[in-house]
């Protein structure tokens, strides 16, 4: 799979615990809806076992202008490196990765069950299909410990 240079143009908290990052989309990087990326930080100030990289499915739908991906914040070096980095700072996306696609076939209704920041994946495919006004019937069980932990809770009461 091909490796591109992006950089992080923007970051946010969604959630309790939960950070939004924005990458721009490198010239000829398309993806499907539901598909993940490879994110590698470029000589981090900080590393531990679990390495300089991280899988993260797109938050972003293909029509928008940047990537997004989203993650609970956990202790690790990675993402403390994310957090802190400026903005503007290079890393390497390789991908896309990944079958999780919405199926072609509009007479089937499309079930998706997800639990805490496993709604990324979910949030691509739902934003492509109301952009696009797609035919199939989506049907998402979301569930999290509390709302304060649901990451884009408030866009899905809207959709």
């Amino acid at each position: 799979m091909a490796k591109y240079k992006s950089k992080l143009l923007e970051r946010k908290e969604i959630a309790e615990g939960t950070m939004e990052f924005h990458f721009s989309k490198p010239k000829g990087f398309n993806y499907k809806p539901g598909q993940h990326i490879e994110i590698t930080l470029i000589n981090p100030p900080e590393t531990d076992e679990e390495g300089n990289s991280c899988v993260l499915s797109l938050v972003s739908a293909p029509y928008e202008p940047n990537l997004i991906v989203a993650t609970r914040m956990r202790d690790t070096a990675f993402k403390r490196v994310l957090k802190t980095i400026p903005l503007e700072s290079e890393v390497y996306i390789e991908g896309p990765y990944g079958p999780l696609i919405l199926h072609s076939d509009y007479t089937k209704p499309a079930v998706f069950i997800a639990g805490g920041i496993g709604i990324t994946p979910f949030m691509s495919i739902i934003r492509y299909a109301t952009k696009e006004n797609l035919p199939h019937k989506i049907f998402l069980f979301y569930s999290n410990r509390r709302p304060e932990d649901s990451a884009y809770l408030e866009e899905l009461k809207q959709k």
